[in-house]
């Protein structure tokens, strides 16, 4: 396993990287063989309103063919870090009791035992509604009225199904599927 650490708008010092490198060491012990490389990047917002979340730590790995992608947001750098790895551990944890408890689900159980639906994973709410088809400005403009960070529309340019959300830095992403 490597552990590629990178800056955006700083500069990182040597012994920065080595402390990442050894934190997230030991957080990959969970997952020993599986884990594939860590990409690490640190970035320094400028803003002087998030003075407290100043520096954000972005992990982003796979392990056991799932995507794991952490963001941590700090004062300093080290304190991100620390933020980072404790989600990064209990992110690689919750993946591992999943796939134990899903090889221990296909034995065959007693009939006895009822299973209790996770009430993370539960839906409690389905909104239908009729797409009309909208320009990506339109949609800008209906995701501010509504008061939503997302937005869900069909595209009159292309006739896709599209989704208009809100990045961290306050500007726009849209989602298109190929």
């Amino acid at each position: 396993m490597e552990v590629r650490v990178h800056a955006r708008n700083t500069t990182l010092d040597e012994g920065f990287r080595e402390l990442v490198i050894e934190k997230l060491g030991h957080a990959a012990r969970v997952f020993e063989h599986q884990l594939a490389d860590i990409d690490v990047e640190l970035i320094q917002e400028h803003n002087p309103r998030i003075a407290a979340e100043k520096f954000r730590l972005e992990l982003t790995s796979s392990a056991a063919g799932h995507v794991i992608r952490v963001v941590a947001a700090a004062a300093t750098p080290e304190s991100a870090c620390d933020l980072a790895e404790d989600r990064f551990n209990q992110q690689l944890r919750r993946l591992k009791e999943r796939l134990i408890g899903r090889n221990r689900r296909s034995q065959p159980r007693e009939p006895e035992e009822e299973e209790n639906p996770d009430p993370s994973n539960e839906i409690v709410r389905i909104k239908q509604f009729v797409m009309k088809p909208m320009t990506v400005e339109e949609a800008s403009l209906q995701m501010e009225m509504i008061g939503h960070d997302f937005y869900f529309f069909l595209n009159a340019a292309n006739g896709r199904q599209c989704v208009l959300y809100r990045r961290r830095d306050g500007r726009l992403g849209l989602i298109e599927p190929v």
